[in-house]
Protein backbone atom coordinates (compact mmCIF):
# COMPACT_ATOMS: atom_id res chain seq x y z
CA UNK A 1 0.00 0.00 0.00
CA UNK A 2 1.21 3.44 -0.77
CA UNK A 3 0.25 5.79 2.05
CA UNK A 4 1.90 8.77 0.39
CA UNK A 5 -0.52 11.51 -0.54
CA UNK A 6 0.13 12.77 -4.03
CA UNK A 7 3.39 12.40 -5.87
CA UNK A 8 5.39 15.61 -6.15
CA UNK A 9 4.46 17.69 -9.18
CA UNK A 10 6.44 16.70 -12.27
CA UNK A 11 7.54 20.22 -13.20
CA UNK A 12 9.80 21.21 -10.30
CA UNK A 13 8.53 22.51 -6.99
CA UNK A 14 4.98 23.68 -6.40
CA UNK A 15 4.31 26.14 -3.63
CA UNK A 16 0.74 24.88 -3.21
CA UNK A 17 1.94 21.29 -2.92
CA UNK A 18 4.44 22.31 -0.21
CA UNK A 19 1.73 24.23 1.67
CA UNK A 20 -0.64 21.23 1.51
CA UNK A 21 2.09 18.88 2.72
CA UNK A 22 3.07 21.27 5.54
CA UNK A 23 -0.55 21.62 6.71
CA UNK A 24 -0.93 17.84 6.67
CA UNK A 25 2.34 17.47 8.62
CA UNK A 26 1.13 19.95 11.23
CA UNK A 27 -2.11 18.02 11.67
CA UNK A 28 -0.33 14.66 11.88
CA UNK A 29 2.21 15.98 14.41
CA UNK A 30 -0.70 17.38 16.43
CA UNK A 31 -2.20 13.88 16.53
CA UNK A 32 1.10 12.43 17.73
CA UNK A 33 2.43 10.89 14.51
CA UNK A 34 6.03 9.77 14.77
CA UNK A 35 8.70 11.06 12.40
CA UNK A 36 8.83 7.72 10.54
CA UNK A 37 5.12 8.06 9.72
CA UNK A 38 5.61 11.62 8.49
CA UNK A 39 8.55 10.60 6.30
CA UNK A 40 6.62 7.73 4.78
CA UNK A 41 3.37 9.62 4.21
CA UNK A 42 4.63 13.02 3.09
CA UNK A 43 6.98 14.32 0.42
CA UNK A 44 8.63 16.98 2.61
CA UNK A 45 12.34 16.56 3.35
CA UNK A 46 13.34 15.00 6.67
CA UNK A 47 15.10 18.16 7.85
CA UNK A 48 11.98 20.25 7.41
CA UNK A 49 9.85 17.64 9.19
CA UNK A 50 12.26 17.58 12.15
CA UNK A 51 12.25 21.39 12.38
CA UNK A 52 8.45 21.46 12.15
CA UNK A 53 8.17 18.78 14.85
CA UNK A 54 10.51 20.70 17.18
CA UNK A 55 8.64 23.95 16.58
CA UNK A 56 5.21 22.41 17.28
CA UNK A 57 6.12 20.07 20.14
CA UNK A 58 9.01 21.97 21.66
CA UNK A 59 11.16 18.82 21.72
CA UNK A 60 12.99 16.66 19.21
CA UNK A 61 11.03 13.79 17.67
CA UNK A 62 11.23 10.57 19.70
CA UNK A 63 13.77 8.05 18.55
CA UNK A 64 13.24 4.35 18.29
CA UNK A 65 11.38 1.88 16.21
CA UNK A 66 7.69 1.87 15.39
CA UNK A 67 5.44 -0.82 16.88
CA UNK A 68 5.72 -3.93 14.75
CA UNK A 69 3.80 -6.77 16.37
CA UNK A 70 0.58 -7.86 14.68
CA UNK A 71 -0.30 -9.77 17.86
CA UNK A 72 -1.03 -6.54 19.74
CA UNK A 73 -3.99 -5.79 17.46
CA UNK A 74 -5.74 -9.11 18.16
CA UNK A 75 -5.67 -8.93 21.96
CA UNK A 76 -9.12 -8.41 23.50
CA UNK A 77 -9.31 -4.67 24.24
CA UNK A 78 -7.01 -3.40 21.45
CA UNK A 79 -8.92 -5.60 18.99
CA UNK A 80 -12.19 -3.76 19.57
CA UNK A 81 -10.44 -0.44 18.96
CA UNK A 82 -8.42 -1.69 15.99
CA UNK A 83 -11.56 -3.14 14.42
CA UNK A 84 -13.44 0.13 14.86
CA UNK A 85 -10.61 2.10 13.29
CA UNK A 86 -10.04 -0.30 10.40
CA UNK A 87 -13.74 -0.34 9.54
CA UNK A 88 -13.79 3.48 9.59
CA UNK A 89 -10.68 3.57 7.38
CA UNK A 90 -12.20 1.15 4.88
CA UNK A 91 -15.42 3.19 4.77
CA UNK A 92 -13.46 6.39 4.10
CA UNK A 93 -11.47 4.63 1.40
CA UNK A 94 -14.34 2.80 -0.32
CA UNK A 95 -17.37 5.04 0.17
CA UNK A 96 -15.60 8.33 0.80
CA UNK A 97 -13.19 8.01 -2.11
CA UNK A 98 -10.18 8.97 0.00
CA UNK A 99 -6.79 7.39 -0.47
CA UNK A 100 -3.54 6.97 1.43
CA UNK A 101 -2.85 9.08 4.46
CA UNK A 102 -6.06 11.09 3.94
CA UNK A 103 -8.15 7.92 4.42
CA UNK A 104 -6.14 6.95 7.52
CA UNK A 105 -6.51 10.45 8.95
CA UNK A 106 -10.27 10.55 8.32
CA UNK A 107 -10.72 7.06 9.76
CA UNK A 108 -8.73 8.09 12.84
CA UNK A 109 -10.91 11.19 13.28
CA UNK A 110 -14.06 9.03 13.17
CA UNK A 111 -12.50 6.60 15.68
CA UNK A 112 -11.64 9.44 18.10
CA UNK A 113 -15.07 11.02 17.63
CA UNK A 114 -16.83 7.76 18.53
CA UNK A 115 -14.66 7.40 21.63
CA UNK A 116 -15.45 10.92 22.77
CA UNK A 117 -19.18 10.13 22.52
CA UNK A 118 -18.83 7.05 24.74
CA UNK A 119 -16.21 8.52 27.08
CA UNK A 120 -13.86 5.60 26.34
CA UNK A 121 -10.10 6.24 26.28
CA UNK A 122 -8.26 5.66 23.02
CA UNK A 123 -6.18 2.52 22.75
CA UNK A 124 -4.71 3.53 19.39
CA UNK A 125 -2.31 6.39 18.84
CA UNK A 126 -2.16 7.76 15.32
CA UNK A 127 1.10 5.89 14.73
CA UNK A 128 -0.51 2.59 15.79
CA UNK A 129 -3.51 3.35 13.57
CA UNK A 130 -1.22 3.97 10.61
CA UNK A 131 0.68 0.76 11.39
CA UNK A 132 -2.61 -1.17 11.59
CA UNK A 133 -3.63 0.05 8.14
CA UNK A 134 -0.23 -0.88 6.72
CA UNK A 135 -0.49 -4.38 8.22
CA UNK A 136 -3.99 -4.76 6.77
CA UNK A 137 -3.04 -3.47 3.32
CA UNK A 138 0.00 -5.77 3.24
CA UNK A 139 -2.09 -8.83 4.11
CA UNK A 140 -0.69 -9.40 7.60
CA UNK A 141 -4.07 -8.66 9.23
CA UNK A 142 -7.55 -9.29 7.85
CA UNK A 143 -11.12 -8.72 8.89
CA UNK A 144 -13.39 -11.59 9.90
CA UNK A 145 -17.15 -11.36 10.35
CA UNK A 146 -18.45 -12.38 13.78
CA UNK A 147 -21.14 -15.02 13.40
CA UNK A 148 -23.10 -13.61 16.37
CA UNK A 149 -23.09 -9.82 15.93
CA UNK A 150 -22.07 -9.72 12.22
CA UNK A 151 -19.40 -7.08 12.93
CA UNK A 152 -16.03 -7.16 11.16
CA UNK A 153 -13.05 -7.70 13.49
CA UNK A 154 -9.29 -7.72 13.01
CA UNK A 155 -7.72 -11.17 12.90
CA UNK A 156 -4.29 -12.47 11.96
CA UNK A 157 -3.98 -13.33 8.26
CA UNK A 158 -3.49 -17.00 9.07
CA UNK A 159 -6.00 -16.89 11.94
CA UNK A 160 -9.39 -18.53 12.25
CA UNK A 161 -12.00 -16.81 10.10
CA UNK A 162 -14.62 -19.50 9.73
CA UNK A 163 -17.18 -19.58 12.58
CA UNK A 164 -15.42 -16.58 14.13
CA UNK A 165 -16.89 -15.11 17.34
CA UNK A 166 -15.52 -11.72 18.39
CA UNK A 167 -14.17 -10.79 21.82
CA UNK A 168 -17.18 -8.58 22.50
CA UNK A 169 -19.69 -11.40 22.02
CA UNK A 170 -17.53 -13.88 23.92
CA UNK A 171 -15.09 -11.96 26.16
CA UNK A 172 -12.13 -13.84 27.65
CA UNK A 173 -12.42 -14.91 31.28
CA UNK A 174 -10.19 -12.11 32.59
CA UNK A 175 -11.63 -9.34 30.41
CA UNK A 176 -12.13 -6.14 32.36
CA UNK A 177 -10.60 -7.59 35.53
CA UNK A 178 -7.34 -5.60 35.48
CA UNK A 179 -6.13 -3.17 38.10
CA UNK A 180 -8.06 -0.26 36.60
CA UNK A 181 -11.37 -2.17 36.66
CA UNK A 182 -10.74 -3.30 40.23
CA UNK A 183 -10.04 0.30 41.26
CA UNK A 184 -13.31 1.44 39.66
CA UNK A 185 -15.35 -1.16 41.53
CA UNK A 186 -13.73 -0.21 44.85
CA UNK A 187 -14.40 3.50 44.26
Amino acid sequence: MNLRTAAPPPSGKSVLHDVEQTQLAIELIGLGARLQVLESALTLPRGRLVRLYKELRGVSPPKGMLPFSTDWFVRWRPNAHASMLLNAYRFMRDAGGLAGIHAVLSGYRVYREQLSVTGETAELSFTRAWTLVRFHENGMLQLARCRRCAGNYVVLANGRRRHYVCGLCMPPARAGKGRKAAARTVA
